[in-house]
């Protein structure tokens, strides 16, 4: 062969491997989460400039939303973070020591967390625990209480470089007996605002409940399903015939966990108005999804019920024996997590580069 075409060859070779190098690099990269991103640094000169540049961080926090682990708390102590995947996930810092006071977390969003201090004015911060950005909150003039129904809402956004974000805690109205009221925290604003909506009613909104889905915020009460929907600011109560189920997201709609034994059913929120139907009809509130049972293999031969701690459409976290397990609804595969003792409640966790 001649030097013309083995050259020739070789500036082919050398464009498929330029190619291949972008593409990974604009189409592959954005989708990993954190700690693997912040490995590929090392690479080249070009990929550590394009993974600290502030756009890429962006562009991450937009592309990769999986849940990747889950933050724990026990009795006040300090919080701590554990991967579905240690490989892929993590934080420098997951006891949260670089804000300044103990706090207790409340929420997580999307890569973000909603903590509240331990003393004092009980200050709520907003983080996000792998750069360790902070933000102190100011002060709201409602009385949220020792233990607030607090939901972090915060979806990334193409237009917003920054994080737009919003909190909103139900709390037992002072002004009306027997009635809830909204306390709304708005990033954009800066201040905390209490809705005009007011919910009538003698019930106790359960506090780590929460959840949001398509901008409708759910809680479980001791009675049914409080929903309040932010663009309407406008309340309802939900049917429920159990009030020990869990509430959780799947397939971007409501979902309500009910365990029986070993069996976990998914039941999906189908229509919201089925108690306005008239007499006789068919169509009901709650249809059901999806039942799990999860690998004897893996979990044993435990006749005890299981309790779930989260579920989103890529994984479902739940307790058996203590001993805390993930089910991944893809590959329909069982993952032992934890033998951590006292876990009643998680955080789940999206590891992210969003910038506050």
């Amino acid at each position: 062969m001649d030097r013309g075409k083995i050259a020739d060859l070789a500036a082919r070779d050398n464009k498929i491997y330029v190619d291949l190098k972008d593409i990974i690099k604009e189409n592959v990269l954005p989708f990993l989460p954190a700690k693997s991103v912040v490995k590929f640094r090392a690479v080249c000169r070009d990929w550590r400039f394009q993974i600290s540049a502030p756009l890429f961080a962006h562009n991450q926090s937009l592309s990769c939303h999986s849940t990747s682990g889950i933050f724990i708390q026990i009795h006040r102590g300090s919080p701590s973070l554990i991967p579905i995947d240690a490989n892929s996930c993590g934080v420098p810092d997951p006891i949260l020591s670089f804000l300044p006071e103990p706090v207790d977390i409340k929420s997580s969003s999307n890569g973000l967390l909603c903590c509240r201090g331990h003393e004092g004015d009980k200050v709520y911060y907003i983080c996000n625990p792998f750069t360790k950005q902070w933000k102190e909150l100011p002060k709201s003039n409602a009385n949220h209480g020792s233990v607030p129904a607090i939901v972090l809402l915060f979806e990334p956004s193409l237009l917003n470089f920054v994080a737009e974000y919003k909190i909103i805690c139900a709390f037992p109205s002072t002004d009306f007996g027997k009635a809830t009221e909204f306390d709304i925290y708005s990033s954009r604003e800066g201040s905390w605002e209490i809705a005009r909506e007011i919910c009538f009613g003698d019930r106790t909104i359960l506090p780590k409940s929460g959840v949001h889905v398509n901008g409708v915020i759910y809680w479980m009460t001791t009675d049914n399903i409080l929903a309040f929907d932010l663009t309407k600011e406008r309340s309802q109560l939900l049917q429920s015939y159990d009030t020990h189920g869990f509430l959780g997201t799947f397939s971007g709609k409501l979902c309500k966990v009910d365990v029986t034994g070993n069996i976990i059913l998914l039941n999906i929120l189908a229509n919201t108005h089925s108690n306005t139907m008239q007499m006789g009809s068919q169509i009901q509130m709650w249809s059901e999804k999806q039942t799990v049972v999860l690998d004897s293999e893996i979990v044993g031969d435990v006749a005890r019920n299981y309790s779930v701690l989260h579920v989103d459409s890529d994984i479902m976290v739940a307790r058996c024996g203590g001993r805390t397990y993930s089910y991944d609804f893809k590959s329909c595969a069982t993952k032992f997590l934890s033998s951590e003792v006292g876990i009643r409640r998680c955080f789940p966790y999206v590891n992210s580069l969003v910038s506050l």
